[in-house]
């Protein structure tokens, strides 16, 4: 597969699939996406049952998929696997925690498959349910789980830094990638969600102790209390300051800018274009703000 743009920058830039609106084809999406001058996009497999059957998909769809990507030389990069909020690791079910492996397990072979190398976890241990040390013990020990099929499939699992206080920030994330210490296991930083859990000053310090572990980066606006669909420039994240210590540290993992379509039932594939190119610019603006991203 020829990927775009990839000799002449320094990073990759992607966007979230579900920026835009899903009436539209995957097809169409990729379309959109290439349009605003995104290099990839993050394929969901969230909670609805409509992506996250995708796990199920068989061999014919995945190829149709596959055929999409290579006909217009796109990719999706990343996986966020956020299904999990539904079916945790760590409930106190047993039923739902075998279905967490279950679809674990099939969002790694489908990852595989599609050629995405990282598949981001929510970092909780139960999202529905009052956690306790019961459910976090139940969370490790589905990670540990998770990570041998990571390994077994060369598929990297990244914990996304979430909206709670349990893996809020990247030394909270540590606690756990330290535990099991495997390739496999990584982070995927927020930088609005850990710059809304995390001091200021110590920010510096969050990256600096886990840049060996970073995958790539989330870049979305947040205000205390608020972790999504907050409009960028609305919200209170110094994303200057945020970007300087990814620039002072050389990371030039990707960045994939989340935010989510309204989806307007008569949205155009202009209109469409334009909402995630207008944050592509958007975030242009903020690294020329500490000299540009190099």
């Amino acid at each position: 597969m020829s990927l775009q743009n990839t000799e002449v920058k320094n990073r990759l830039v992607g966007i979230y699939e579900k920026a835009i609106n899903n009436k539209f084809s995957l097809e169409e999406k990729i379309l959109i996406a290439k349009a605003a001058g995104y290099d990839f996009m993050e394929f969901s497999v969230d909670e609805s049952d409509e992506r996250l059957n995708r796990i199920y998909w068989n061999n014919e769809q995945i190829a149709a998929v596959q055929e999409l990507l290579v006909k217009h030389k796109f990719n999706f990069n990343s996986m966020t696997l956020s299904g999990h909020r539904k079916y945790p690791f760590g409930s106190k079910n047993p039923e739902i925690r075998a279905k967490a492996m279950e679809i674990m397990e099939k969002a790694i072979i489908l990852a595989k498959k599609l050629g995405i190398r990282t598949v981001q976890l929510a970092g909780y241990d139960v999202y529905y349910e009052e956690g306790d040390e019961e459910t976090r013990s139940f969370f490790i020990e589905g990670i540990k789980k998770a990570v041998k099929l990571a390994s077994k499939h060369s598929v990297c699992l990244a914990f996304e830094i979430m909206d709670t206080r349990f893996m809020g920030t990247n030394t909270r994330a540590l606690t756990y990638i330290n535990m099991i210490n495997s390739p496999y296991l990584q982070i995927y930083p927020d930088l609005g969600n850990i710059y809304q859990w995390a001091n200021k000053t110590d920010l510096y310090n969050e990256f600096e102790i886990a840049k060996n572990h970073l995958v790539a980066f989330h870049f979305k606006d947040t205000i205390p209390g608020k972790f999504r669909d907050t409009p960028f420039g609305t919200g209170t994240v110094d994303f200057p300051y945020m970007l300087n210590i990814l620039k002072k540290l050389e990371l030039n993992q990707p960045i994939m800018i989340e935010m989510w379509s309204l989806n307007k039932p008569d949205e155009s594939k202009d209109e469409a274009i334009k909402y995630i190119a207008d944050a592509y610019e958007f975030y242009n603006k903020q690294w020329e703000l500490v000299g540009g991203d190099n």
